[in-house]
């Protein structure tokens, strides 16, 4: 029996597990590293072990250093969480030859499920339909295919070949950035990605829990979840369940888990893998039946049965967002720095099935939480649960809109955009949506009156923010002065770039006049900043309330409210349209610096992975120079223009953080 769980994850997957450990009475141990101390997942553990270090290989995926963690903490049990290591065999049996328990299938089985082909081949003996593989580039029959690693997780050096010309380069590539061998299969386009969610006890039962949606994806990995399926009938459904529990006992799978698969559009479908974790979107499957996944799972480990004769009843739809610290505008670049601000409005529950349909929150972070460079980007999953799928779509969409969350770039306006599109709501998704629909990258704010209103808002809140700690005649109203048409102005950087806000009061303190217009940013300092426009077209606003963190406006009769959160010289403002970020600008900035020309500079914080030129070398325009690791992705850096390298100041290993200087070239 577990007595006490040493969970080897962080984040919201580690305070998931002591959720449930809490409900049924098992002591929790957590493990953090010098960036964790203070983690919210940290702070809701019975226990906690240090992990000297920052790195993930210095702590979460340090074997050793967690085996020893757990035997320090008096541990009989650990959970690997859902990472890398819930994969690893050697750790599942590191753990089991030193007499604790594992929370996760053997580690034989983990052996296998490692190998891709050879996993392939075993279910395909099974009459599981598998897509065909080709080890050797040169059989590869026809095009397009897809080149997959022979091992490894996450979609990680999956990439797509449309011709015969391209393949070899392809694939001697791939295998150099995965660092092993590689196979292609046939690429089924306009597929949809499904998996099966299984748990299975060493008895041999093994029970489905219907079918998980997962096609909208970036990069190969999900972030949008739902079940059921909108693709799926009850028919379907069946012969998917009837494939997964063949697969699973083909390679002897005990605990949780999910089987994936390929579903055409035609209803046919092949397995993909046996991915052995809960599975990040665990949780609206646990929406929809009714069951605490994680503690079926803690019940199997410990040699118990599952505790239902068959696949349980789907009650209503769920879909599921990952909420993420990146921007999908720029090439899902993920984004670090403090997390001011994380609110979401009306969560009913968190890290547990809820009682009714509602929101459910499963979230790594609070406010005051640091994103750093060394982790996944994402921040939380928010899950909706609802009746119909509809409904589940409309409350998510909405709870995410109007969520506040300020600090770093995320893709909330992405996912608002993709579970309204038409398309979605339509049920008309499968792994190329993002890339049929580039609208759903625009920001929700995208309207020019919108934009200008929450400049407003943000000058109004800066000013009453000012009068609220003035030292002496606070009771003055804001810009007061004897010259009735003086103007008050404010300059931010905002999402188009520099922007002046202008307004005037009257003697009662209401709003004369406003505008908000670009202005050139090498003419900030210039004294003509602060003159009205001769034309000012903008709507009449009546100011209902201003203080310094809400504005309420009336515009043409219509009154709606703008909270403003300001950090520093940033304002966040959030308002029923969308949100914006707007960094207030000196009017006399200090000189800075300026980089030399052709200079590449780091567009993250990040550790240099690997570095392919020396200074001297001649590149061509396009060229991969170097490449930074960062929240667990590798990001290229590539030569702009053909010239030759200056200068190299970085090395493999090295820190960088962003703005840091790492080559610069001599255009030819």
């Amino acid at each position: 029996m577990i007595r006490r769980l040493l969970v080897a994850d962080r984040g919201e997957v580690a305070r998931r597990v002591f959720a449930t450990c809490r409900l049924v009475g098992i002591e929790t141990v957590a493990v953090y590293s010098d960036a964790d101390a203070d983690a919210p997942h940290v702070a809701e553990a019975d226990y906690a072990v240090h992990l000297p270090g920052s790195t993930p290989s210095a702590t979460y995926l340090a074997p050793a250093a967690l085996l020893a963690a757990a035997q320090r903490a008096g541990a009989n049990a650990v959970h690997p969480g859902i990472g890398i290591l819930a994969e690893d065999p050697e750790f599942a049996q590191a753990v089991v030859d030193a007499g604790m328990i594992w929370v996760g299938p053997p580690p034989a089985t983990l052996r296998t499920l490692a190998a891709k082909i050879e996993t392939k081949s075993l279910v395909a003996e099974a009459q599981v339909p598998v897509l065909p593989t080709y080890t050797d580039p040169e059989t590869v029959p026809g095009f397009p295919v897809l080149i997959k690693p022979a091992t490894g997780t996450g979609g990680h050096g999956m990439r797509v070949v449309r011709d015969a010309t391209t393949l070899a380069e392809a694939v001697a590539s791939t295998r150099r950035e995965v660092g092993g061998d590689v196979f292609c299969e046939p690429y089924v386009s306009n597929a949809r990605h499904i998996e099966v969610p299984i748990l299975a006890d060493a008895q041999g039962a093994v029970v489905p829990f219907g079918e998980r949606e997962c096609s909208v994806q970036r990069r190969y990995q999900k972030i949008v979840e739902e079940t059921p399926s909108p693709a799926v009938d009850v028919s379907l459904r069946e012969d998917l369940c009837r494939a997964a529990i063949v697969a699973v006992r083909a390679l002897g799978y005990v605990g949780a888990g999910a089987v994936e698969f390929l579903l055409d559009s035609e209803g046919d479908f092949w397995f993909l893998e046996l991915t052995p974790t809960l599975q990040a979107d665990h949780a609206v499957t646990e929406c929809v039946s009714g069951y605490d996944l994680v503690r079926l799972q803690l019940l199997v480990a410990e040699g118990g049965n599952v505790p239902m004769p068959g696949p349980p009843a789907i009650r209503g739809h769920a879909i599921e967002v990952r909420i993420c610290a990146e921007d999908p505008a720029y090439a899902w670049l993920p984004a670090s720095g403090t997390l001011h601000r994380f609110a979401v409005p009306d969560v009913a529950g968190q890290f547990r099935p809820l009682p009714q349909p509602g929101l459910r929150l499963d979230a790594g972070v609070t406010d005051g939480s640091v994103i750093g460079m060394h982790h996944d980007p994402m921040l939380a999953k928010l899950i909706s649960w609802a009746p119909s799928r509809q409904e589940a779509a409309r409350m998510l969409a909405s709870a995410l809109a109007r969520a506040h969350l300020h600090g770093v770039v995320s893709n909330r306006d992405l996912l608002v955009r993709v579970l309204r599109h038409d398309a979605f709501r339509a049920g008309e998704v499968d792994t190329g949506f993002l890339d049929r629909h580039p609208e759903v990258f625009a920001p929700l704010l995208s309207s020019v009156d919108a934009v200008r209103l929450s400049c407003l808002a943000a000058a109004l809140a800066g000013a009453a923010a000012r009068r609220a700690a003035a030292p002496v005649l606070g009771s003055l109203p804001s810009g007061w002065r004897n010259v009735p048409s003086g103007s008050q102005t404010a300059v931010y950087d905002g999402p188009t770039g520099p922007v002046e806000v202008g307004y005037r009061m009257n003697r009662r303190g209401g709003l004369a006049g406003w505008w908000v217009r670009a202005v050139d940013p090498e003419e900030l300092d210039l004294a003509g900043l602060g003159q009205a426009p001769v034309a000012d077209e903008h709507p009449n606003i009546v100011v209902v309330h201003a203080d310094s963190d809400r504005v309420i406006l009336n515009v043409q009769g219509i009154r709606f409210a703008v909270h403003v959160h300001r950090a520093g010289d940033i304002s966040y403002v959030d308002s029923p349209e969308g949100s914006v970020t707007l960094r207030e600008i000196s009017r006399f900035p200090l000189p800075t610096p300026e980089a030399a020309e052709s200079s590449l500079i780091a567009p993250l914080p990040g550790a240099v992975r690997r570095v392919l030129v020396v200074p001297g070398q001649r590149v061509r325009a396009g060229e991969l120079l170097l490449t930074l690791e960062a929240m667990k992705l590798e990001h290229p850096v590539h030569a702009p223009s053909a010239g030759v390298v200056a200068s190299l100041p970085v090395r493999p290993g090295a820190e960088v953080d962003t703005g840091e200087l790492l080559a610069v070239l001599d255009p030819e």
